[in-house]
């Protein structure tokens, strides 16, 4: 049994989309603000890193703490790609979101402090990585789908 929108309804679903759409452009910009800061972050946090005795010398946690600023920024570019792609097609683009959580995951285990934590979270980050890396292979594999 179909059901026929009335004229109202389709002035109200197109109001919905504008309004939508409108709400996407002003996220892209605010991601923009969030990846241009994030990007000064960075650069901030390394020349800090550098000029802290002894000079010029890293140390691992310096390059964990360093890794982990670069992994944010990369996962907000995700996310703006998210959102562009969404304004351009109006459709969630399955690999990419799961690309970007694949991101944030290993981000995730990247900075971990294995010696704080308790032995089940780690064991449940590494379900939570295996899952989502599984997911995105079977998908990438998926026949017809056009590799994005």
């Amino acid at each position: 049994m179909s059901m026929k929108l009335n004229p109202s309804d389709d002035v109200f679903l197109r109001l919905l989309r504008k309004t939508i759409h409108i709400c996407l452009k002003i996220l892209s910009l605010l991601m923009i603000l969030v990846i241009i800061s994030g990007v000064v972050d960075v650069g901030w946090t390394l020349y800090q890193r550098l000029i802290t005795p002894p000079a010029f010398i890293l140390t691992i946690g310096d390059l964990l703490a360093t890794f982990g600023a670069f992994m944010v920024v990369l996962i907000a570019i995700e996310i703006f790609e998210n959102i562009i792609l969404y304004l351009r097609e109006d459709v969630i683009h399955v690999k990419i979101v799961l690309s970007t959580a694949l991101m944030a995951v290993a981000r995730k285990v990247i900075i971990l402090d294995y010696d704080e934590m308790e032995p089940m979270y780690v064991f449940a980050t590494g379900a939570v990585l295996i899952a989502t890396g599984v997911t995105y292979y079977i998908i990438h594999k998926l026949p017809g789908q056009e590799n994005s």
